[in-house]
């Protein structure tokens, strides 16, 4: 993964996101989905905006299917935000880069 942007998987996720402190952006994906890859530019952006605000990482789903089914993950993209280790807010689809700036704004007290 490229600059600030994370790579989840399930051997990592407990400690990387459900045991962290703060503010995770997980953005659930996969090689094969077409809105997953044009999302990807924009979860770059966000890493690299809020380094050291929040973490911001991915996790592909075909090949960490037990935590995308721990969350219900039925359609991707899904970007689910956490806080303090807990979900908080949940994005389904494609959209626009401010609609996730909104999110973590709200969650990191910008």
């Amino acid at each position: 993964m490229a600059g600030h942007l994370l790579e989840f998987t399930d051997a990592n996720f407990q400690s990387e996101v459900l045991e962290s402190k703060g503010v995770v952006l997980v953005d659930f994906w996969a090689p094969w989905c077409g809105p997953c890859l044009k999302l990807t530019p924009t979860i770059e952006a966000l890493a690299t905006e809020y380094a050291g605000k929040a973490k911001i990482g991915k996790l592909n789903t075909d090949d960490n299917y037990k935590t995308a089914s721990a969350f219900a993950i039925s359609s991707i993209p899904t970007v689910v935000v956490f806080k303090d280790g807990k979900p908080v807010e949940k994005l389904v689809g494609m959209n626009p880069k401010g609609s996730y700036s909104q999110v973590l704004d709200k969650q990191v007290g910008a």
